[in-house]
């Protein structure tokens, strides 16, 4: 991580790498349901999360704008399937209704401390900066607007699979990112937490790779990332280094 050159660029992930993506899943679940004391929020969102990804992989193109029914179908079918596993039944119309009040939440939110510094100081340093993030575009306009990342990343820097085309872990996606910025692939870091969609996505298209941690989540696959940090003072470690 010491060289670089003007083609150098850093993108990031949004959902759980540049903010805490578990509050306004933890905000909906204590408000909504009668939880046990005990109950597992930490794990009901890595389940929750393994969820989404698992129904938006099995459909192609699953956050296009013209897929309104397949989205809203898997975004309260995550609910479902979460909450089984620890032992909580829910139908289609109450997790349809935990769904809405979660999306309600989903503005309500901000960046990881170190966040907004570490992407200052890369484009101080003269890095391209960018994020790559899953979901449909007004979705994530949104949230990006609510973390005023909109004003500090280049809106032609943003790239956001509902409106590419091609949802992570795909390669494309990440190819098509280069080819619009310029950066050089052997210059080009990608910073995510998510295992099926970053690490093994970045690592596909031949990106460095720092899997970002920060919830001590279990590696699925045989895949290596670069770098693993827990915290953006782990981050800034490897990047300025």
């Amino acid at each position: 991580m010491t060289e670089r050159t003007a083609c150098a660029g850093v993108f990031f992930d949004l959902d759980d790498t540049l903010y805490d993506h578990l509050t306004p899943l933890k905000d909906t679940l204590t408000s909504q349901l009668r939880l046990p004391d005990a109950f597992d929020h930490r794990k009901a969102y890595q389940r929750f999360r393994y969820y989404s990804d698992h129904l938006a992989a099995m459909q192609e193109n699953a956050f296009a704008a013209h897929n309104v029914e397949g989205q809203r179908e898997m975004r309260v079918q995550r609910f479902v399937l979460m909450l089984q596993e620890f032992g909580i039944q829910v139908s289609m119309e109450e997790a349809a209704r935990l769904q809405q009040d979660y999306v309600d939440r989903q503005y309500d939110i901000a960046l990881f401390d170190g966040a907004r510094e570490t992407i200052l100081r890369l484009q101080q340093d003269g890095y391209a900066v960018g994020i790559i993030t899953n979901g449909a575009e007004a979705h994530q306009v949104k949230k990006l607007g609510a973390l005023a990342l909109d004003k500090l990343v280049p809106k032609e820097h943003i790239y956001i699979t509902g409106r590419v085309g091609w949802d992570k872990p795909d390669p494309r996606i990440f190819q098509h990112a280069l080819q619009e910025t310029g950066v050089d692939l052997e210059q080009a870091v990608y910073i995510g937490d998510s295992w099926r969609n970053d690490v093994i996505g970045a690592l596909g298209a031949g990106w460095r790779m720092i899997w970002f941690n920060h919830r001590f989540a279990a590696r699925e696959s045989q895949h290596e990332p670069h770098h693993e940090a827990h915290s953006y003072e782990d981050i800034s470690r490897i990047l300025f280094s």
